[in-house]
């Protein structure tokens, strides 16, 4: 029996761990928090994801899934909407990761936490360590990251706002950046942002200040949190995310990179949870098959390229005041043409891992 060592407990290293258990390896994972977290992060499962988890035995509706429906574009005061091309699901971090955690080490994984990974040793076989590089396994990006800076906090909204938001996921674009704005379990809303550092900076540098100044500039978000309760005691920030990275194989490679360690889509696509679990189903059958980690990796991109670049595209091109103009004037005309771009920025279902886990 082989001992594969498995750095990162998040998602895709608890799905790797579940399936590695469940085919007899003896499995170790070593995750940095020692009890349940939050990760920044969307939180929403679209059709993939749902697939993936279901193949792991869990069931993200029974741990409380909000069901939605429909996709809302917002700017300034002005609304598009369209009904999702799928069905989609709002469900935490903090519920899902410990869920399949918790499957892992019924299933016979060792779980070690509250310990870190400062280097790669020769035991490790997966890195998901998701936005977290460690020594010397640092992602080689082929441009710097732009100076973004992302921040997530849960809220209790107004009975009122939180009927509103029922069934929908809500992309929010402002000038330098843009929000997603969700339901998720317990009645709770996740709101996940992205700003430049210099709109940042520009509003005041601070949570606070950038929220009352989007509530300014959008009558919609203003409505959205007015009366909001924050449900973290301050919001959860991170910088500088590689967004459009997708590893490069190289020859020899012994470890399996998997989640964010393998490919980073742009959040609004909301398919970075899915491709998360792509990546863990793919890297678990390649392993358990005798396929280099090399291999993998090769044909982990060939399934997340077009996406990726996809989302890229439409990142790029909506960022600035005319784009988003442009964009919300052509979806107002054509709303059909968001269901196409949500489904032009997910991995393909002939792509998918259908094969029973072991």
């Amino acid at each position: 029996m082989n001992h594969v060592v498995i750095a990162g407990g998040g998602l895709a290293g608890a799905a790797v761990a579940f399936a590695l258990a469940r085919a007899g390896e003896r499995v170790t994972v070593i995750e940095r928090s020692s009890g349940p977290s939050h990760k920044i992060c969307g939180e929403f499962l679209s059709a993939e994801a749902q697939h993936y988890l279901t193949r792991l035995g869990l069931n993200p509706r029974a741990l409380g899934g909000h069901i939605i429906t429909q996709l809302r574009l917002i700017r300034g005061g002005r609304v598009v909407q369209c009904e999702l091309p799928f069905r989609g699901l709002g469900l935490s971090r903090f519920v899902l990761d410990e869920a399949l955690l918790h499957q892992a080490e019924a299933a016979g994984a060792e779980i070690r936490r509250g310990e870190t990974v400062s280097q790669v040793s020769p035991e490790i076989r997966f890195l998901a360590t998701g936005k977290h590089d460690i020594r010397p396994a640092r992602r080689t990006l082929a441009a710097p990251p732009e100076d973004l800076v992302g921040f997530k906090l849960h809220l209790r909204l107004i009975p009122a706002q939180t009927a509103q938001l029922s069934g929908a996921v809500e992309v929010i674009l402002f000038r330098g950046g843009y929000a997603g704005l969700q339901r998720i379990e317990d009645g709770r809303a996740n709101l996940c942002l992205l700003v430049h550092r210099d709109r940042l900076a520009q509003s005041g540098g601070t949570w606070t200040t950038l929220c009352a100044d989007l509530s300014r500039e959008s009558p919609h978000v203003g409505a959205r949190l007015e009366g909001a309760e924050p449900l973290f005691e301050r919001p959860l920030s991170i910088a500088r995310v590689p967004f459009g990275f997708i590893h490069q194989p190289e020859p020899g490679e012994a470890i399996f990179r998997i989640g964010d360690q393998a490919c980073v889509i742009p959040s609004f696509s909301g398919d970075g949870m899915s491709m998360a679990l792509h990546s863990a189903a793919l890297a678990v059958r390649c392993y358990l098959s005798g396929e280099s980690p090399t291999l993998y990796h090769h044909l982990l991109r060939a399934d997340v390229a077009a996406p990726i670049n996809r989302a890229m595209t439409l990142y790029r091109f909506g960022r600035g005041r005319v784009g988003q103009m442009a964009l919300m004037q052509g979806l107002a005309l054509w709303p059909g043409l968001m269901r196409r771009a949500a489904l032009a920025t997910r991995i393909a279902e002939p792509a998918w891992i259908t094969d029973a886990v072991a």
